[in-house]
């Protein structure tokens, strides 16, 4: 009985791809004006009889998937193996655990950064921290200071919203000149999240601030003890305790329980796994404001201190190294695709030039446009095999409008490695690939 079964099945699957190899054929002409009218885009295989991922019935067409009991918690299908984070010894202390791993913003679409993608900045390794015996401190210069468990600070009403966060050293590599042959080593120090929390300014709406309150310290429950002052204008605008990334709770890397949210300032200031709040009159010179995150003068070498946002930037993600145009053909059409953001405010346009900076055309933004967030932009072009030098500037509705490298060093110098933010560009060849170098005319 099972043999009759299995040569009937055999007679339905061969009839079913002689009819479709005669359904082609008859339609070959139709296939051929059509496709070609309606994929512009990209070149198409319009021979259908010749390919058999048409012709045949792959195996995962004919055989049962795997059950809804299998990986209760969703993974990338396993030929996305390739979409990791990276690390490299260039960017780390000697020690793993005071290291970064760079976002693959080459791989990525929309805006949103998977948890699982987004980069990871440590001073200390990550700490497997118990929510249940987790707290927050808050004290200072507050009239009720006090102690929230994370029940406690769950029942304040909560706030959604979508913000990047960038490390400051973003680009940091290219300080001197091209270091990466790869876009997420140079730019991938950055994610953007949809986060969930509560606005500091709405529990301290409970606890009274007293007037001389100019400053608040927030400091990390890792063993590097993390901290950073924040001014009071910035808590009381929209710096958020944030426990929610992407509709679930904040990875253990990324902070959990709680985490400090600053919108559009530097990334180190959104202190993780969020132990204490204080409040004081003068700023508290913490390690990671003093002998780091500071920038040298062009002139005298000074250090400025107290410089947060992350000015307008824009990056072009495709083309780029890890995704060249090698395939391409003279007269194909394809998109240039990249990222815009700023920490000043909301991206406005972007500017794409093909000659290192010379003419500019404007691009087209894509998608949502919000503030401090990644915006998506993207322009049309038709592939000519001439060598370029492909670049993107960004503007925003602050007035700020990304400089070249040249105006940058002009006004910095070098010797910073912090918010480096000039113009970035890409040398197409005549071959299509796609290498990292500065314009500095």
């Amino acid at each position: 009985m099972n043999k009759s079964m299995n040569v009937s099945e055999n007679v339905e699957t061969t009839t079913e791809q002689s009819s479709r190899r005669d359904f082609f054929k008859k339609t070959a002409a139709y296939s051929v004006s059509a496709l070609a009218a309606a994929s512009v885009m990209a070149p198409v295989k319009v021979k259908a009889e010749d390919d058999p991922a048409i012709m045949e019935e792959q195996p995962w067409a004919t055989n049962w998937g795997k059950p809804v009991t299998y990986n209760l918690y969703g993974q990338p299908s396993p030929y996305e193996s390739n979409v990791t984070r990276r690390t490299t010894e260039l960017l780390s202390s000697g020690n793993m655990k005071a290291s970064i791993a760079v976002t693959p913003i080459q791989d990525l679409s929309g805006i949103i950064t998977p948890n699982g993608l987004f980069f990871n900045r440590h001073h200390g390794g990550t700490p497997e921290i118990d929510p249940n015996m987790h707290r927050l401190m808050i004290h200072g210069l507050v009239e009720k200071p006090l102690v929230l468990t994370m029940d406690q600070l769950k029942r304040y009403p909560s706030v959604t919203r979508i913000h990047f966060i960038e490390c400051p050293a973003n680009g940091g590599p290219e300080w001197r000149n091209p270091q990466f042959p790869s876009i997420q080593f140079a730019k991938g120090f950055m994610s953007c999240a949809e986060w969930t929390g509560v606005y500091i300014k709405d529990i301290l709406k409970d606890l009274g601030l007293k007037p001389d309150a100019r400053w608040m310290l927030a400091e990390g429950g890792d063993s590097s003890h993390m901290g950073r002052t924040v001014p009071i204008d910035k808590v009381l605008d929209d710096a958020m305790i944030v426990w929610g990334q992407n509709g679930e709770a904040l990875r253990p890397e990324q902070g959990y329980p709680i985490r400090l949210l600053v919108p559009g300032w530097e990334g180190n200031l959104c202190v993780k796994w969020l132990a204490r709040l204080e409040f004081a009159s003068e700023p508290f010179y913490c390690k990671e404001e003093t002998a780091k995150y500071t920038a040298l003068t062009k002139n005298d070498g000074k250090a400025i201190q107290h410089f947060y946002a992350n000015e307008v930037n824009s990056v072009i993600t495709s083309p780029c190294p890890e995704k060249p145009w090698t395939d391409l053909k003279k007269g194909d059409v394809v998109e240039i695709e990249g990222l815009a953001w700023s920490g000043m405010g909301t991206i406005e346009g972007v500017d794409i030039s093909f000659d290192g900076g010379k003419n500019w055309k404007e691009a087209s933004l894509k998608g949502l446009v919000l503030p401090q967030s990644w915006t998506r932009f993207s322009f049309i072009h038709k592939y000519d095999g001439k060598p370029l030098f492909l670049s993107s500037r960004a503007r925003d509705d602050a007035g700020y409008v990304q400089p070249s490298v040249k105006q940058e060093r002009d006004a910095v110098g070098v010797e910073g490695v912090y918010h480096r933010n000039g113009i970035h560009t890409w040398e197409i060849t005549e071959k299509g690939e796609v290498k990292n170098v500065q314009i500095l005319s």
